[in-house]
């Protein structure tokens, strides 16, 4: 070690701290968390968190003993709100997975980390809603969840709707009901789209929201048969009517996504005619564009 004129060594600098290094340091212990931890962390959160929205927001609840208490299980819900996340499986007693876009997974810097911690520990599965192949693999991941005898949860709109109202649901949910036998159990958001309206970052708290699971849907008569569009596009707006049912909403027979974009070229109200562009899609994407 070099001394100073003075024969007394030079006082030690400070290591700095590197925040890039910190950071993969926290990604590689993700990444190294097991289904245990996810499953811990869940219910951990569901416990901490939703104590939390009970006190403060006051949400209500209908119909849940419609939910069965073990055994595969497709959610299928109305999607109006970010906060449906939130308040859709809170008085579920069981754990419920959604199939979540995989933006929320794919972010960068500290924001990014912590919407993938956030999204991984509350049980959401990362799917590309690109369409064709990654439809496909959306479908074959539900299905695993199935098999595992989980609670699939899926808004088969495909994304959140832009005007409160119900839009046609993509067929991957028939697929995943007819595929894997497990009953379909509609459920309907409530008042979450004047609680937080998309693209809203602040609760209105005058509003409560809540959440109504009808009584399940049986399409186990089709399991094991190779269904075709017109009987999967059945299926489909069977689930959707009884969506309906729970909710309330004007039902428009168009795809939302297309509804989004000419509500936002100022179009007004689209023309519900056309075929369904995303029969394949699974819809499953956690709250939408």
């Amino acid at each position: 070690m070099l001394a100073s004129s003075h024969g007394v060594p030079p006082a030690r600098q400070p290591e700095r701290s590197n925040p890039e290094s910190h950071f993969r340091l926290v990604t590689v212990l993700i990444a190294c968390w097991t289904w245990d931890d996810v499953c811990v962390f869940y219910w951990w959160t569901k416990m901490t968190l939703g104590m939390t929205l009970k006190i403060v927001f006051r949400p209500r609840a209908w119909g849940v003993k419609n939910v069965p208490r073990r055994g595969p299980v497709i959610l299928a819900s109305n999607h109006l709100s970010f906060s449906d996340h939130f308040f859709g499986p809170l008085p579920v007693p069981r754990k419920v997975i959604f199939l979540a876009k995989s933006e929320y997974f794919t972010g960068r810097g500290i924001k990014g980390l912590i919407s993938k911690v956030f999204f991984a520990g509350v049980g959401q599965i990362p799917v590309d809603r690109g369409g064709g192949v990654a439809s496909e693999q959306a479908i074959k991941t539900g299905l695993c969840v199935l098999a595992d005898g989980h609670v699939l949860g899926i808004y088969p709109e495909g994304t959140r709707s832009p005007d409160g109202r119900l839009y046609r649901g993509k067929t991957g949910v028939a697929r995943l009901a007819v595929e894997s036998g497990a009953p379909v159990v509609p459920c309907a958001m409530i008042n979450t789209f004047e609680f937080q309206p998309p693209g809203t970052l602040w609760p209105n708290m005058r509003i409560r929201p809540g959440v109504r699971f009808g009584e399940p849907l049986d399409f186990s008569r089709y399991h094991g048969q190779q269904a075709d569009g017109p009987l999967l596009r059945t299926i489909t707006d069977e689930i959707m009517q009884a969506i309906g049912k729970l909710s309330g909403q004007d039902y428009v027979d168009i795809d939302a996504r297309r509804a989004k974009t000419e509500l936002a070229a100022g179009g007004g109200s689209a023309d519900p005619g056309g075929a369904d562009p995303g029969g394949a899609d699974p819809g499953g994407a956690g709250s939408g564009d």
